[in-house]
């Protein structure tokens, strides 16, 4: 089956070498993705926006690649802080409440300062 490439249109992609989602046959494979409005290349400073924006941008890519999000099997949650955690579990909650896809959360440092989140899923139809 040929590999179909996705593209939010963000000039990290080709910087760095990577696709915002690749499809292999009945899977969808979703790159991690932080809080910036690719539109405008611009991350706004709180949680909850940059939460938002990441669904938005994930849920984008996913439709492209003929998915949606009741396809998500599977979440990778990165924070930068564990306080945020209660914040953004209402949000997701929003969006993958009724799923329930297997979910991981993790606290960690991301490559730069403004980043407060980043959100990577994978999909599947099978």
């Amino acid at each position: 089956m040929p590999r179909k490439l996705i593209s939010s249109g963000s000039p990290f992609e080709k910087t760095a070498g990577y696709s915002r989602a690749v499809v292999q046959g009945d899977w969808c494979f979703v790159s991690g993705t932080t809080g910036y409005d690719y539109s405008v290349m611009s991350m706004p400073e709180g949680i909850e926006a940059q939460t938002r924006n990441c669904l938005k941008t994930i849920e984008a890519a996913l439709v492209e690649a003929g998915f949606s999000l009741k396809d998500v099997v599977r979440n990778h949650y990165y924070v930068t802080d564990a306080a945020h955690a209660d914040i953004v579990f209402p949000i997701l909650g929003e969006a993958f409440g009724d799923i329930r896809p297997a979910a991981t959360m993790i606290v960690c440092d991301l490559i730069k300062p403004e980043m407060l989140i980043e959100i990577e899923v994978t999909a599947f139809k099978g």
